[in-house]
Formats: structure tokens, sequence, C-alpha cells
């Protein structure tokens, strides 16, 4: 069955249907990873999003439960060049065919997906529709009426848990069995994770709150011992910082941070707590504007496993994962508050920041990730060792 592209500025593409039988209007982006579409799927920052993958084989190795970063697909829509019929991996639970159908994605496949991504890099990001009826004449022009005014809207409160819940340290988070008393992993060889961690924060009481987060990071917090007890994003300030949590984590999440000034107004509060806080990619857009800075959508964003950020304190540049369409402003940023801490290496935006005379510091891209492949994973020993030492200190 052929399927359809519609991009706002007019351009159409042609291609074959798979995944859900429906029509979907949504905002276009790319990622630009050559592997982990299983998690890209699972990603709940990509709400309100349909995904076009520039690597060109898609689904080779189908789909692994155990590596998806939520319970579910959260994304609008699927793009990719060519879909593999037939998955090639012992650790395969579903087709990635079988995985769009159960969570009802759209998918289309066999059109020019570097053609779009050019368009895309070149015009920034642009509203779209995937659908299997082709339009003309004034039903086109109508329909690119609606692409047009299509927005991304109230998807944190869409993508959030719905009550809070704890995940104990040492305990096990999927499948894998329990994570040992120490750094040594005791699952199944073929399940053992490709990383193993020493447990810099056995005992510590972490709060995170759920702004759309991914899986792995609450494994990262848990496999190093950490108590953590996930909070909805909407909870008050003042019911988290009830439960006395030695820290506070505020996860990703989707869409424009300025959609969520309810969340911000209790960040505030949490700032103000002296409660050691770590931030990943949306959190640490909210955190900012919680204290005066401000943020601005991107011309196509980065979204990717290969993004270079730089460390300003160290000197040393990892590879990082992305996905993020709107970035902090750092030029009216008050150094009294925060000073950048990381820099992305290839167009010099902001990557992170870290809080002035505060146990604070945030970061745009994912340490919970593995494009590098741990690279930046060592950012939750420093959260540990953060919280350690305020604690020696009081």
């Amino acid at each position: 069955m052929k399927a359809y592209l519609y991009l706002e500025d007019g351009t159409v593409f042609c291609g074959t249907h798979a995944g859900a039988k429906k029509e979907t209007i949504s905002e276009m982006v790319f990622n630009t990873s050559m592997a982990g579409y299983p998690e890209v799927l699972t990603d709940p920052s990509y709400a309100g999003q349909a995904v076009c993958m520039t690597y060109p084989l898609i689904g080779n190795y189908g789909v692994i439960r155990e590596d998806m970063e939520s319970k579910r697909i959260w994304m609008d829509g699927f793009i990719v060049r060519e879909l593999s019929p037939k998955p090639s991996n012992f650790r395969s639970d579903i087709t990635i065919q079988d995985f769009l159908l159960k969570y009802d994605i759209p998918c289309i496949c066999g059109i020019d997906t570097r053609a779009l991504t050019k368009r895309l890099r070149t015009n920034g990001t642009m509203n779209g529709c995937i659908s299997t009826v082709k339009y003309e004449g004034a039903a086109l022009e109508e329909l690119l009426k609606k692409i047009r005014e299509y927005s991304v809207k109230g998807v944190v409160r869409k993508v959030t848990c719905r009550e809070k819940y704890v995940v104990k340290g040492s305990e096990s988070l999927s499948d894998n069995g329990p994570i040992a008393g120490s750094s040594v992993y005791t699952g199944s060889h073929e399940k053992r994770p490709s990383y193993v961690y020493d447990l810099s924060a056995k005992g510590l009481k972490i709060a995170l709150l759920d702004l759309g987060l991914k899986e792995n990071i609450v494994k990262s917090l848990a496999m190093r011992g950490a108590d953590v007890t996930v909070y909805p994003a909407y909870t008050p300030a003042s019911e988290i910082l009830a439960d006395a949590p030695d820290g506070i984590m505020l996860s990703n999440g989707p869409g424009d941070p300025k959609d969520c000034p309810e969340i911000i107004e209790e960040l505030k509060k949490i700032y103000a707590s002296d409660i050691p806080v770590f931030a990943i990619c949306l959190g640490h857009q909210l955190m900012a504007l919680a204290n005066g800075a401000d943020t601005h959508k991107m011309h196509y964003g980065h979204r990717g496993g290969n993004h270079p950020v730089k460390d300003l304190e160290t000197g040393r540049v990892y590879i990082s994962s992305q996905n993020h369409g709107y970035v902090v402003d750092t030029d009216g940023l008050d150094p009294k508050i925060a000073v950048p801490a990381f820099v992305n290496v290839n167009d010099g935006t902001n990557e992170g920041l870290k809080y002035t005379g505060k146990n604070i510091f945030t970061v745009q891209f994912h340490p919970e990730s593995c494009p590098g492949p741990g690279d930046t994973a060592y950012l939750f020993d420093r959260f540990a060792e953060m919280i350690k030492g305020g604690k020696h200190n009081a």
C-alpha cells in the first residue's frame, strides 16, 4: 500500500505504508543514530513528533523489550528508507512491524530520507502528515492548513507517570536479575550490561521528577545502589521535600520548556531548598527558566548518538547522545546564578550549567545513554559524590 508524507511547505514524498493504518499530523524531526532505534521509538521525549531515521536500514535486529526506554512507543510516526522484513538477532522479541502495529504507530518507508533530512536541515524543523490518502487540489490545501496550524502541546502531562513509585537500589529493574551488593553484575552472560558500576550512591535516597524519563536514568541510579522514588511531573515541591530526599533528579522530556509554567514555579522552591540537584535535557532547561535564563527553539535540533560536548572545567571532549529541539540561552545568564559547564563542539550551543554557590549541575545531553559507549556516565557518580560531600559538610 502506498503512503504519503506531506510537509507544511507543500513538499510531498511517496513511499510504502507500514505499521498502523492511520493519518497523523506531527512535528517532523530526524535522528542520526546508526543503531538504537528501539530506544528512539520508546523515548518519551519524541511525543508529538514523527522521527526520520537517517541510517538507511532499520529493523534488522528487531526489538528487544529489555532495551526499551519506556513501556510503549510515544512518537506519532516513523520514517525510514528501508524497513527490514526479518530481524536477525537471538535477543529479538518482536519485529519492528509488529511493534509499530501493537502501539498503533504509522510508518512510511521507501522514501528518500536523505532528501527529507537535507530539507529539514536547510529550512528548519517543520510539521508534516503521514497518510495513506493521496491529497490533491482543494483537499491538499485544507490538509496543509491543518499541518501548519499544528503545535506540540501538553506532552509532558501525557508521558509522565500517574503516581509515584519506588525502585530500590540493587534490586531487579527488569528481567536482568538483581544487581549484587557490589560492582559485580549477577545476571546471565547474554543479558549482562556493557558496563557495571561501583555502588557510589549506595544508601542514598533520590527523588526523580518524571518529565518523560528514560528507563536508563532510573537504572543508572539504582545500579549505583540508590533508592529512587519517581514522582509525576506536576508533583508539588512541598511533597517531594517532605519526603526528605538526599538528592533530586530532573529527567528528560518532550516539548517546549516554556509550556511548563507550573513545573517551573515548583522548581524555584526546589532550587531554594539547597538539596543537591542533577538535571538532564528538559530538566536542565526548566531549571534554567526557573532561575531567570531564557530558552529558544533550535533550527533543527540535536538528535542522535554522535554529538561531541566539551567539559569546560577539564577541557575534555565526550561523545554524547542527544534529543532536543530547544536550548538554553547563555548570553544573558547571570554568573551569580549559573555558569556554562559544557558546550557543544559542533555549533557552540550550551550543553550544561553549574549553579553558583549551589550543589546543582545540569546537562542538555543524555549521560544515561551509551554512544561513547559510556563517556558521560561518570556524571551520576559526580552527583552521588556531591550529595555525600554536602552531607559531610552539613
